[in-house]
Parts: structure tokens; C-alpha cells; sequence
């Protein structure tokens, strides 16, 4: 009896990658529409505070992703009171980038709101296999190329255009 197509593609990882990648997505992104925010957001606080005093290009540098993303996204989190420019004491030219106060609260609420989607995402399995699978997710991630912890729709597009990060 040969296997139906459904029983098919949920034997092949890229496509269980796919389909649970863009389930996690949309659900983290509902969570968070209710505070009018996107994932990037949450993507690029938690890069600023992690990497506070940055200068735009070297973020951009560090994140492997386009100037003109960096760019829109401080300009967003900036209108929003949560980041902020300061000029860099010794290049007048460049901007050093800072969360804010308020930014580090909504950052400290947006952890808890990222624990709670992971925890329900992941309720099927153990401490033990939640950490299995992380490591090993991590692994498939690092042999492709992939820069940690930056989510392929900031990445450049051929041309050098920031692509769209919806």
C-alpha cells in the first residue's frame, strides 16, 4: 500500500521544519500584535541589549544583515521611545545605539511572552528533549551558514535591498 501524500512529507525534515517554523511565527506574532509589536522587534531589542554602544554598522556587520534594515528597525524602536542614538563620542559622524528604560521593560516582558510560546510549542517533549532538539536544530543552523539568532528575512537580497521582514 503505497503511503498518502500527507504521510509522506511529514517523514521529510525540511518539510516538518517549514510547516512548524511558520506555525511558531504566526503564533508568536499573534501574541505579540496585541502589543502592536512584530517579532523583529523582539529580534532587535534583544540584539541592542545585548550589544549596547553598537554602532549601526557594526550591528549590521555582527547580524550579517543589510545597513538599510538596521537602519528602519532602530528608526521604528527609536519613534517608540524603546532605543535610542547617541553620537559616537569620537566619530561625530557615526551613532552608537542604546535601549531605552522603557525599552528595557518591554524587553523583560517580551522574554516572558517568548518562554511561555516556547514552553506551549514545546510541551510534547521533556526538559531533556527540549534541550536535544535545540542543540541539534543549532547544529543543522550552523552547517548551513545561517548567522545565530538572526531571522533570514533581515538578511540582504541579492542587490544589496534589505528584504521585507514580515
Amino acid at each position: 500500500m503505497q503511503a498518502s501524500p500527507a504521510q509522506g512529507l511529514s517523514r521529510r525534515a525540511g518539510f516538518l521544519l517549514v510547516q512548524l517554523g511558520t506555525h511558531a511565527h504566526r503564533s508568536f506574532a499573534e501574541r505579540l500584535d496585541r502589543l502592536e509589536l512584530h517579532p523583529r522587534h523582539f529580534g532587535m531589542l534583544s540584539h541592542l541589549a545585548a550589544s549596547e554602544g553598537q554602532s549601526q554598522q557594526a550591528l549590521s556587520t555582527a547580524l550579517r544583515i543589510h545597513r538599510s534594515a538596521v537602519v528602519a528597525l532602530v528608526d521604528d524602536l527609536e519613534k517608540r521611545g524603546l532605543a535610542e542614538r547617541r553620537r559616537d563620542p569620537v566619530d561625530r559622524r557615526a551613532y552608537r545605539l542604546y535601549l531605552t528604560p522603557p525599552g528595557r521593560e518591554l524587553l523583560a516582558d517580551l522574554e516572558r511572552i517568548a518562554e511561555e510560546h516556547e514552553a506551549e510549542l514545546l510541551a510534547a517533549l521533556d526538559a531533556s528533549e527540549r534541550s536535544q532538539l535545540i542543540s541539534l536544530l543549532q547544529g543543522v543552523a550552523e552547517s548551513q551558514g545561517l548567522a545565530a539568532g538572526v531571522h533570514p528575512n533581515l538578511e540582504p537580497r541579492e542587490g544589496g535591498a534589505a528584504a521585507s521582514a514580515s
